[in-house]
């Protein structure tokens, strides 16, 4: 890439200016009630995109913060689910609540889709509540109050995660959905993807397509179609969570999710703690032993991987993708650890000189299905480059924190906050001024290293 700045400022000069212009991302993206996930592509708001964005928010209001996560909770369903998407009132969105087919069940007013993403939002209701805490005065007391308020609904989230999508004792939690992931087209998925056999419905214009000029970064409409047809099949049944397994072509074990499910439980249980509230604690860490021994369980003696299992074919799914450092989230096995940081700073990952950054690619580099510029199917992720880092700091891994944070840094002085990147090269792809990547920027900039940047 170019290192010559362009009309638009780009690349940053300095963190001060990248700290405003993370700011400026967010202010712009920010309808009131919600910040949508992206201005063109993305107009609505995405449940885990939230709770990253949240944090973001929280390095300048915490009142602003907890307003973003008080807006997703309005969308809660009876069962406790929390719908993957929050429409807002921005049209030419595709799929759009029609499509969908919720109205009826989900809450009255609400607009929303029908599937659920990683539960991340305890891990990071729990880092604003940190902030919040330190900083004291009126920013404690909402965050206080706001905790008090809401752990009840982050409970009854936690408890249909584990009742509905993991209560056959393997420790795992079940998806229907790719999206339901966050890591939409990973090739992990390609398998079960295959025996999706869409059958009758109604015909479908993409609108993705139409604000991604490289169409190469986007899925098919082969997969799309094949995405829809999941969609008729849960919106045939009403979304009822006891006729799912009965009629849902895709079924997967979701190692990465069922990991982040672990590590947010214990999270749960410190917030419930620190408000006074520890009688829902016992329970909240007997689900994280059981998630975190059934990842453990999933890893590869020859890959060192974590694996997600295809329900319905009765076959493990080994492929080399992100999702098989789980492990790096959850586990309290010690020689686990110490084998999956190798193969992460390995040739196949980070080590991997050709890297414009050392970051973790969401396809190892040297996997021959790579595609760099291809959404989850290859390029580096600002979001999960964060989140991964801030699983080793609460490790007491300050050094490797400190690399990833300097790399992501470098990434990201660019300056577009793109959805993702490519990884041999740094060029920015997907959507531009993404939400969750300026919210990313500014938590490594809350960093009291940065404190001096502006």
């Amino acid at each position: 890439m170019s290192t010559e700045a362009d009309a638009h400022g780009f690349p940053l000069r300095d963190l001060g200016e990248m700290r405003q212009r993370a700011r400026d991302v967010l202010a712009g993206n920010d309808l009131g009630t919600m910040v949508t996930a992206a201005p063109n592509l993305y107009p609505h708001m995405w449940s885990w995109d939230a709770a990253f964005v949240a944090t973001g928010l929280s390095t300048m209001s915490v009142a602003r913060a907890l307003q973003e996560l008080d807006h997703l909770l309005a969308a809660q369903w009876k069962s406790g689910m929390i719908p993957h998407i929050v429409f807002s009132d921005v049209p030419g969105y595709f799929p759009d609540v029609e499509r969908w087919g919720t109205r009826g069940a989900s809450p009255e007013g609400v607009q929303s889709s029908g599937i659920c993403q990683p539960p991340v939002h305890a891990t990071l209701l729990r880092r604003i509540v940190e902030r919040a805490t330190a900083a004291g005065g009126e920013d404690a007391r909402l965050a206080e109050e706001f905790t008090r308020r809401t752990l009840p609904q982050w409970i009854r989230w936690h408890a249909w995660l584990r009742s509905s999508r993991g209560g056959d004792g393997s420790g795992l939690l079940t998806i229907y959905h790719g999206w339901e992931s966050g890591m939409d087209n990973s090739p992990r998925f390609d398998g079960p993807y295959s025996r999706v056999r869409p059958g009758k419905m109604e015909p479908f214009v993409r609108t993705d397509t139409l604000k991604v000029t490289d169409l190469s970064q986007r899925p098919s409409d082969e997969e799309y179609s094949r995405y829809l047809w999941l969609v008729q099949q849960m919106a045939d049944v009403r979304f009822d969570d006891a006729r799912l397994p009965g009629v849902m072509d895709f079924q997967v074990k979701d190692v990465f999710m069922s990991a982040i499910f672990a590590a947010a439980n214990e999270d749960l249980a410190a917030l419930a703690e620190h408000i006074g509230l520890g009688g829902n604690a016992p329970r909240l860490r007997e689900w994280a032993q059981e998630f975190r021994e059934g990842v453990d369980a999933t890893v590869d003696e020859h890959t060192g991987l974590a694996r997600d299992r295809d329900v319905l074919a009765g076959v493990w799914i080994g492929l080399p993708t992100m999702a098989g450092f789980a492990p790096l989230i959850s586990t309290a096995d010690h020689s686990l650890l110490r084998r999956q940081l190798e193969i992460f700073e390995g040739p196949d990952w980070t080590g991997d000189p050709r890297l414009a950054f050392p970051l973790p690619a969401s396809t190892s580099t040297t996997h021959e299905g790579l595609k760099p510029r291809q959404y989850w199917r290859g390029p580096v992720w600002p979001v999960m480059n964060w989140y991964l880092a801030g699983c080793l700091r609460r490790r007491g891994d300050e050094a490797r924190y400190r690399r990833l944070r300097e790399a992501s840094l470098a990434q990201l002085m660019e300056g577009h906050f793109a959805e993702y990147y490519e990884p041999f090269t740094g060029e920015p792809l997907g959507s531009m001024d993404q939400s969750w990547t300026a919210a990313v920027a500014l938590e490594w900039l809350a960093d009291p290293d940065a404190a001096d940047a502006g």
